[in-house]
């Protein structure tokens, strides 16, 4: 039988973890979906908060970004893999100070060492993807570059993902030296319906965020990339969506499989990591 796996979810503030495990609940309470709960989660105020959100047509707020309360949920597939999905339920902040302070909080480290996967959210939309040496000439750098003690080199937002990565690697002991079986990667783009786009998923991340794929790349494999929409469409914190209060946040949302297959069923990316061998 197949060891079994511990899937870890990362993604810095705004990328919708939230909502998508908000969402992901609500499958597995209504059985609409390749899983079910094997067990009794832990710690499931965050996303029992945001559903109720969802159910009145609205959408969440943002986790406080000094909080950090893990919840974890074990899963079962149709073919009986067990599997224990980790929701680091962190302000997504946390992730961005990791690369900025370089410092590993002692909960991240005890879940990066046990994770066999990592699913990493990206929000595209919300990236800056102009501003790297890749996409566009050095003169323009040079033309608009700051002197003295005023200057401010921050690193541009595909590097601090792949700068993640790599510390995230780093903490795991994992050697660079050939591509990696494990942990394996799966990267899922999240709220896909505001891109308005009909590009495959990884063709889509190599052309926004050419140095992230191109590390990806080396250093994983056989990575997946996937587009998530959580919500299908943008809701309100404030005005009620009636559609959605009437329907139910169960009848929204969809995946986009790698080769450009759409499905309701967003627990696919999860289901799909456990089916892999180990």
């Amino acid at each position: 039988m197949d060891a079994q796996h511990t899937i870890l979810l990362v993604g810095e503030s705004n990328v919708g973890k939230t909502h998508y495990g908000a969402q992901f609940l609500k499958r597995l309470m209504v059985k609409s979906c390749a899983l079910k709960m094997s067990g009794a989660a832990t710690n499931l105020e965050a996303f029992s908060t945001a559903l109720s959100c969802l159910t009145e047509g609205k959408s969440t707020d943002h986790t406080p970004a000094n909080t950090y309360v893990e919840s974890v949920w074990p899963i079962e597939d149709g073919a009986g893999r067990y599997a224990e999905l980790v929701w680091p339920d962190y302000g997504g902040e946390q992730v961005r100070n990791l690369v900025t302070q370089r410092r590993i909080p002692a909960a991240w480290r005890e879940r990066v060492l046990e994770a066999t996967d990592w699913v990493l959210l990206i929000r595209l939309h919300s990236l800056r993807s102009e501003d790297d040496l890749l996409s566009r000439p050095l003169q323009s750098f040079a033309a608009t570059e700051p002197t003295g003690e005023t200057a401010v080199h921050e690193p541009s937002d595909q590097a601090r993902v792949v700068e993640l990565l790599q510390m995230l690697l780093y903490l795991a002991q994992f050697h660079l030296d050939r591509p990696l079986r494990k942990p394996r990667l799966t990267i899922l783009l999240s709220c896909w319906d505001e891109l308005e786009t009909t590009e495959l998923p990884a063709n889509l991340l190599a052309s926004r965020l050419p140095m992230l794929w191109s590390f990806v790349r080396s250093n994983w494999i056989s990575p997946t990339v996937m587009g998530l929409s959580a919500l299908e469409r943008a809701l309100s914190k404030t005005d009620a969506d009636q559609e959605y209060a009437i329907r139910g946040p169960e009848e929204f949302g969809y995946i986009v499989l790698p080769d450009g297959a759409k499905s309701t069923d967003i627990t696919l990316p999860i289901q799909r990591v456990m089916a892999d061998g180990t």
